[in-house]
């Protein structure tokens, strides 16, 4: 194993490890997808670089790492890859079938050794889902048709392979017809029927936008002297500053790299910045000024900063700091209320008759009713299900194995880990701690869930 594919495969490992990410269906550690990807590459080709990005081919798109951070590891040409195989459709952009159509279109665009990694992707990720869920793999297996279509560059023997492997999935599903729950009756909008395309929601989504927490962006001409530049971000306490080309702010330029050794009071002159100081601001680092927070969080997990625009003018930067920022934290409070909201909604459904406290165990029952005693001292009118916390909401929700589906916990282990986190990005929101090293994993999840509910 060359030095390269070693690093990347610690990388990725520890950074998956770190979050405590594991298979959806099997439990397993979530090395053991990249390893079986990485060994299907490595079976078609000796590139190192392509064997590389089949091990960190998630690591932008599910852990706090960004394609910054990859280039800055593995160099420009394993970034490359990462980012033609990390999905580019933002949660505002519609449901499940719009969102992906959007990520099929940047995958027809991939590179074919990309595309390679993409279809050693698809075929363990097939294999795994038909063999535990048969609903969602009829999703799935729609889906992967679609990008077969556009992943003819790939290696052939693994597009052939993912062919006959689709198409022998395809089969024993159809033999199975019936059998299951059509997937269009499951999905968070169908539980939370209250909250979702509710008006509350709306209003939501459209009062934090990116507006509320982006910064000015500074900007110089591409010829202006380094040392100037340099003294003005310096003195402004900037790490960023934006690059004109014929006036346009089309590339940026961090302090750091802008060479010109120490930049005292009395320098003068200087060279512009080169070439490979600049970097090019992509298309999917750019959103406008009144987009939602949640596609700020979507910018964010695959890049170092966004970038905000009026009138197609870049004049704003928000970096991934910014998550801790007020209007950030109202927005996120705000969505776990909005979660509770719907699971409180759930319960009453799943259990109109009370008989919900059969199953709360005694203890967690007596402290709702505690808390029921408590505010009905202070003359505050409840009832006891509105006492319930919300790892007892969520335990009683998730019994009803149509509420695990949709939120894609496969057990309640699962369930019980994602209470856990949620519940720890609360009390940090709430205590004024630092979200953004503690929790952003479960930003970027519960950002994910209001715009399925939003968008449904």
């Amino acid at each position: 194993m060359s030095e390269l594919i070693q690093r990347a495969k610690n990388f990725a490992t520890s950074a998956h490890q770190r979050i405590g990410h594991r298979r959806k269906y099997s439990d397993q550690p979530y090395q053991v997808h990249l390893e079986s990807v990485a060994r299907m590459v490595a079976s078609v080709s000796d590139d190192a670089e392509m064997i590389a990005a089949a091990w960190l081919h998630d690591v932008v798109e599910d852990t706090p790492a960004t394609l910054g951070d990859v280039e800055r590891e593995f160099g420009p040409a394993v970034a490359a890859l990462v980012q033609d195989l990390t999905d580019v459709s933002r949660p505002s952009d519609g449901n499940r079938a719009i969102r992906k159509e959007t990520d099929r279109q940047h995958t027809a665009h991939a590179s074919p050794r990309a595309k390679t990694i993409k279809l050693a992707d698809l075929i363990d990720n097939c294999q795994d889902i038909t063999s535990h869920d048969a609903r969602f793999a009829r999703v799935y297996l729609s889906e992967m048709n679609a990008l077969l279509a556009v992943l003819g560059e790939g290696n052939t023997r693994l597009l052939n392979k993912a062919r006959a492997l689709h198409g022998e999935c395809q089969e024993k599903l159809s033999q199975r017809a019936g059998a299951e729950a059509s997937p269009s009756t499951i999905g968070l909008a169908a539980l939370f029927p209250q909250v979702a395309n509710s008006l509350l929601l709306r209003r939501f989504r459209e009062v934090f936008t990116a507006g509320d927490i982006a910064e000015p962006l500074l900007s110089f001409d591409t010829d202006a002297p380094a040392r100037d530049s340099a003294r003005i971000m310096k003195a402004r306490h900037l790490k960023i500053a934006g690059i004109r080309v014929d006036g346009v702010v089309q590339a940026y330029v961090r302090l750091a790299d802008i060479a010109v050794g120490d930049v005292g009071d009395g320098d003068r002159g200087g060279a512009a910045p080169s070439g490979r100081q600049l970097q090019h601001i992509a298309a999917d680092q750019v959103l406008a000024i009144n987009a939602p927070l949640m596609d700020v969080v979507g910018i964010l997990t695959r890049h170092d900063q966004c970038f905000v625009s009026v009138f197609d003018s870049v004049v704003g930067l928000i970096e991934r700091d910014a998550v801790n920022k007020p209007p950030v934290r109202m927005w996120l409070f705000g969505a776990i209320t909005l979660y509770e909201m719907g699971l409180l909604t759930l319960i009453e459904k799943i259990y109109p008759d009370g008989s919900w406290q059969g199953i709360l165990p005694a203890g967690r029952l007596e402290k709702a009713r505690e808390l029921q005693r408590e505010r009905q001292r202070r003359n505050q009118h409840c009832e006891l299900i509105d006492c319930l916390q919300l790892a007892d909401k969520a335990m009683l929700t998730l019994e009803y194995p149509p509420a695990r589906d949709a939120l894609g916990l496969p057990s309640k282990r699962a369930a019980k880990a994602l209470i856990k986190d949620l519940e720890s990005l609360r009390n940090h929101l709430a205590h004024a701690q630092d979200i953004v090293s503690h929790d952003w994993v479960q930003i970027i999840r519960l950002a994910h869930r209001m715009a399925e509910l939003s968008t449904a």
